[in-house]
């Protein structure tokens, strides 16, 4: 197998047929020797019932149907899990990212000998808080991680089956797609592109906001760190302010007063605890997670017709 077109299926049913016709259309600039992996993320629409039309017609496209939704990173995961091709493309199904940019990075692929080429927005896409957020997501993302993430790169990319494999031997159940991809290393070439708007992000601010933690606390172990910093810089500031009026008592005979700056003082104090508790917390449950060893995804079934030899 030459060549894996990789996609998540996600209320994708207006894109589908569009997606197909041009994946395949693109793919004949590269190899006849292809497949299309269609992984239905638990859908509402009719997703799936648009990909198994699309699998009877085509015997080179694969359906994994997951039994439920997993979320966007896990069932990309899983697809690539999947994929047999010596190069695996990777791309979401919305038509926001065009098909045709396979001959793009396939040659951009080839001239560098690199393992991987990624497109990154030349002008990130929405509206105006959209792109704030978005903008904000990867500093405060690279200012908390070790291995800092291209801005604005976007899921389109080209990889070599060695790249892919090692990928997948990351085996965490929490994680961020994103870091992951870095964390793996390779020689990887960005490629300016554009990223079209068909659909209205379905992220709002909480969930935006979910999604950061849940990245940084997944992918580095920096806010802990910061803690024992924020701590010693507490601890330093009490111990200072503690000698200040040992100091003015013995020889000064003053006696400080202040039921108010008392009050603040502790409620500060107990707000930053409780903060740092909540963030130990969830890397506790992070930890609590990993150590079940459950399954990312569970899939229900798969649509293929030649499925290989056990």
């Amino acid at each position: 197998m030459k060549l894996s077109i990789v996609t998540t299926l996600y209320n994708s049913a207006p894109y589908l047929v569009e997606f197909y016709d041009r994946v395949c259309a693109t793919t004949g600039q590269i190899s006849d020797d292809a497949e299309v992996i269609l992984v239905n993320d638990g859908s509402p629409d009719k997703s799936l019932d648009v990909a198994l039309e699309l699998h009877q017609k085509d015997p080179r496209v694969r359906v994994i149907d997951l039994s439920r939704n997993f979320g966007h990173h896990k069932a990309i995961m899983t697809g690539l899990a999947h994929a047999r091709g010596d190069l695996v493309f990777l791309l979401d199904s919305d038509l926001e990212e065009d098909p045709e940019l396979l001959p793009v990075f396939h040659e951009a692929l080839s001239t560098n000998k690199a393992d991987v080429v990624f497109g990154v927005q030349q002008k990130r896409k929405g509206n105006l808080f959209e792109r704030l957020a978005g903008n904000l997501y990867f500093r405060v993302f690279n200012l908390f991680s070790v291995q800092r993430i291209p801005a604005n790169h976007i899921t389109a990319r080209l990889m070599t089956r060695r790249y892919v494999a090692a990928l997948m031997q990351h085996q965490e159940r929490e994680f961020v797609l994103s870091g992951l991809w870095v964390l793996t290393g390779f020689k990887q070439v960005p490629i300016a592109v554009t990223k079209h708007h068909t659909s209205p992000t379905t992220y709002n601010l909480r969930q935006k906001f979910s999604h950061l933690v849940n990245a940084i606390t997944s992918f580095s172990n920096k806010p802990l760190i910061l803690i024992f910093y924020l701590g010693s810089l507490i601890m330093i500031l009490a111990s200072l302010a503690a000698l200040d009026m040992i100091i003015r008592r013995l020889f000064f005979g003053v006696m400080l007063e202040g039921w108010a700056s008392l009050i603040v003082s502790i409620w500060l104090l107990g707000g930053i605890t409780i903060f740092c508790l909540g963030v130990i917390g969830i890397y506790l449950a992070k930890i609590f997670s990993e150590t079940k060893q459950r399954p990312y995804t569970i899939i229900r079934d798969i649509y293929e017709r030649d499925p290989p030899a056990d």
